[in-house]
């Protein structure tokens, strides 16, 4: 299904390269679709959903990449407890390289929200989840 997914998208975009992020984080990480996606624009807060200062990317002592999110939520963690979700390259899907690819098509500050994308003026939107279904 993710072959699927990315097939149809120009991963170039803002808007699809968020999507793409998101499912291949979402996927590889177990991660519930509230945590990489907000219920509206105005919902979004950096205590709850994740910014791009909570992505970490480096090179184990193997040089592999590797990769890991701290959720400031979750919904598996105790309150106010910081979640750790880890990634390891995984061929054509990889949720490394597509981080990577979201932070070059969708360049933010770090208190902007981690799954984002830049809409026709300029601004930085978190993504909806209602959006992102669509």
């Amino acid at each position: 299904m993710l072959h699927a997914i990315k097939a149809t998208l120009e991963l170039s975009d803002p808007f699809d390269a968020c999507i793409w992020a998101m499912a291949s984080c979402a996927f590889f990480g177990m991660m519930h679709f509230g945590e990489v996606s907000v219920e509206s624009r105005a919902a979004f807060n950096p205590t709850k959903h994740l910014t791009r200062k909570d992505v970490f990317l480096g090179t184990d002592l193997s040089g592999k990449s590797y990769a890991h999110l701290d959720l400031p939520s979750a919904k598996t963690a105790h309150p106010g407890e910081i979640q750790s979700v880890f990634f390891v390259a995984e061929g054509s899907l990889c949720p490394i390289a597509a981080l990577h690819n979201l932070a070059s098509a969708v360049p933010a500050l770090p208190d902007d929200p981690l799954f984002s994308w830049r809409d026709r003026t300029g601004e930085i939107r978190p993504m909806i989840k209602q959006r992102a279904l669509e």
